[in-house]
């Protein structure tokens, strides 16, 4: 391992941004049309906070819902996201705890909320 100085720091760091660049041109060339990936097109993920604003559910009934195993989550650290499809899915399945015709309403919410 090299160390460091005033001296060496230009040549450290052009080596570096060439590593970099080497790195960006094999990420890109793994993508199939050659252009980079769009974060938007990642899985769409909900906290707890906006998921039971988007619901309009408290989060003991958020946390009920997760219990029976009704609703998947993933955790991170000590965070609780849901993705967009698995709430969709549970609202589609869960319709007698939600009123028929507010099922639409709660996915149009959940679709728009990527929008901005």
């Amino acid at each position: 391992m090299e160390i460091v100085t005033r001296n060496n720091f230009e040549s450290w760091m052009q080596k570096l941004m060439e590593r970099l660049d080497r790195q960006d041109e094999l990420l890109l060339s793994l993508q199939p049309s050659g252009k980079a990936p769009d974060p938007m097109e990642r899985i769409r993920m909900f906290d707890n906070q906006d998921l039971c604003m988007l619901l309009q559910i408290s989060k003991r009934t958020l946390q009920r819902y997760r219990s029976i195993g009704a609703l998947p989550y993933k955790t991170l650290g000590k965070k609780t996201y849901y993705s967009e499809e698995d709430v969709l899915t549970f609202l589609s399945g869960h319709v007698k705890d939600f009123k028929k015709e507010d099922i639409a309403f709660y996915k149009a919410r959940i679709h728009n909320f990527f929008q901005k």
